[in-house]
C-alpha cells in the first residue's frame, strides 16, 4: 500500500502513485541488476539531491519496492536492492520503456 492516503480508482493509479515522483523510476533503473549502496545511486542518478534521493527511497522502501539492508561492520554499509515487488515493477514498466525509446527515435 502506498505512503500516501490519496483513494485510488484503479490499478494503473494505484500504480502511478507509487512511481509518482522525478526520480523514482531512475531509482527503479539504477537497481535493476544488483543492489547499489546510496553514493553509488547518487552517481547513477545524475541531478538528482542527496536530500531528495533520501526522501524518494523512503516513501520507495514504505511502499515495498526497495529493500534496505545494513550490515553492521566498520565502516557502515548500507545497501538498497529491489524487493519481489520492485522487481515487478520493473518488469511492468519494461514495455513503457520502448515505448519511449520508440518515440524518441521518430521525433528525432
Amino acid at each position: 500500500m502506498s505512503v500516501r492516503a490519496r483513494p485510488t480508482h484503479c490499478g494503473l493509479d494505484s500504480a502511478m502513485e507509487v512511481i509518482s515522483g522525478k526520480w523514482k523510476v531512475l531509482i527503479l533503473w539504477a537497481l535493476r541488476h544488483q543492489a547499489r549502496r546510496f553514493g553509488d545511486l547518487r552517481r547513477q542518478v545524475p541531478g538528482v539531491s542527496e536530500k531528495v534521493l533520501i526522501q524518494q527511497l523512503r516513501e520507495l522502501e514504505a511502499d515495498g519496492i526497495v529493500l534496505r539492508e545494513t550490515y553492521e561492520e566498520a565502516p557502515l554499509r548500507v545497501e538498497y536492492s529491489l524487493t519481489k515487488d520492485g522487481v515487478a515493477l520493473d518488469e511492468a514498466l519494461k514495455p513503457l520503456g520502448v515505448w519511449g525509446r520508440e518515440r524518441l527515435s521518430v521525433r528525432n
